[in-house]
């Protein structure tokens, strides 16, 4: 089973590792990223990642995983190649999956219209603009097609998957193994639960820091 993790310049680490840490100990499975060239991709915080192969050499993976950004809103004006991608692999994968602003990466392919999905919660607007019905889940599943909320949701969206692949036991396994076992020290994980002096702010700093990547 090949497993294909697209990323790209501005990409948020986490969405990515945190699938991969789950997904590489999956049975015969191969992890391969994927960017529009083969070489090194710089995250949202100057980590530098290597991308193993180019889009064109990776055309028929089992699942693909497409990390998100606030680069993202960028990307689909631009029209980054990754949506072409994910337009051209989406149909033979057994599974499409996202997280956070990675599912507006989905939706700008094709692969949200009429489905729900969950994305981070700074772009619902975006998944309604493309298409999709937007939800404040943490993990949606809708047919092949499985979405995370932001960035921590990564993990839980990629042991959802290996219950469906490799069942609960292989899944709880891979949980106890890495041991996610997530007792934060605060219950402000979420919009609906963060206070207005906490929400407000952050989202006024996520937009800025949006707007400066679309100049």
């Amino acid at each position: 089973m090949q497993i294909a993790i697209a990323v790209f310049d501005q990409f948020t680490a986490l969405d990515a590792v945190g699938p991969y840490q789950v997904l590489a100990e999956l049975p015969q499975t191969e992890v391969v990223t994927v960017a529009t060239r083969p070489g090194p991709v710089r995250d949202d915080r100057s980590l530098t990642f290597q991308a193993a192969a180019a889009f064109d050499e990776v055309t028929e993976p089992d699942v693909i995983v497409v990390p998100g950004g606030l680069i993202t809103r960028r990307m689909v004006r631009d029209h980054h190649p990754v949506i072409d991608w994910i337009a051209a692999v989406h149909p033979t994968a057994t599974w499409t999956t996202s997280v956070c602003t990675g599912a507006v990466l989905l939706a700008a392919a094709g692969v949200l219209t009429g489905r729900s999905a969950t994305t981070h919660w700074i772009a619902y607007d975006q998944l309604t603009e493309l298409g999709a019905t937007p939800t404040d889940q943490r993990v949606v599943v809708d047919g092949d097609v499985v979405t995370a909320a932001g960035v921590s949701a990564g993990i839980d969206m990629a042991l959802t998957l290996a219950d469906r692949i490799g069942g609960a036991t292989t899944a709880q396994a891979i949980q106890l193994g890495i041991e996610y076992d997530p007792q934060p020290p605060f219950d402000a994980g979420a919009p609906r639960k963060a206070g207005e002096a906490v929400r407000v702010p952050v989202a006024q700093w996520l937009r800025r820091r949006e707007a400066d990547l679309l100049a």
